[in-house]
């Protein structure tokens, strides 16, 4: 079992149900999925800059990311239905818990000038967060990669209000800014 996963039955669980009165362990938010996206707008002049998106978000998350294509046509963007325009990976279960542990405790501590992370959330419960660039994760290799891309990551939680959001991500150890 990874040791996050561990960390949020042994001593997040009873927490929140202290914290916020649950009358059952099952009312506790959890987190349902988490995924990564890679938008890549070069991919319309460099067709190879979609390989390099996909190694690095391969390396990243240990899993085959899927390619996106654009939905609708969009002239003053030169972009055409069906073209394919980003990549994006859906973890769940062990993958998602070891990707949590790596991005909380190394990869954004990494960060230059980190002081925490925003911590805005969408109304329902849910948190998406925007990285600068991919050599954050220890995983990449700063000699083999083209071009520095940013990364959106969300993370799909049960909660049904944003405060409950936050305080099992502060729980879990994410490094909001005060």
């Amino acid at each position: 079992m990874q040791r996050l996963a561990k960390q949020y039955r042994e001593s997040i669980l009873p927490t929140m149900v202290d914290e916020f009165g649950y009358d059952n362990v099952m009312q506790v938010p959890r987190i349902r999925k988490v995924v990564i996206n890679i938008g890549v707008g070069e991919a319309l002049d460099n067709p190879k800059a979609l390989e390099y998106a996909v190694a690095d978000l391969r390396m990243i998350t240990g899993q085959q990311p899927v390619i996106t294509r654009a939905r609708n046509s969009v002239a003053n963007f030169k972009l055409r239905e069906g073209r394919a325009i980003g990549v994006k990976v859906t973890l769940r279960g062990a993958r998602m818990w070891a990707f949590l542990d790596r991005l909380i405790s190394i990869a954004l501590p990494r960060t230059r000038d980190f002081r925490g992370i925003p911590d805005r959330f969408d109304g329902r419960g849910n948190y998406t967060l925007g990285l600068r660039e991919q050599l954050i994760f220890p995983e990449i290799d700063y000699d083999k990669i083209d071009k520095i891309r940013g990364m959106e990551i969300s993370i799909n939680t049960t909660a049904e209000t944003d405060e409950e959001a936050r305080r099992l991500l502060a729980l879990l150890g994410m490094p909001f800014e005060h």
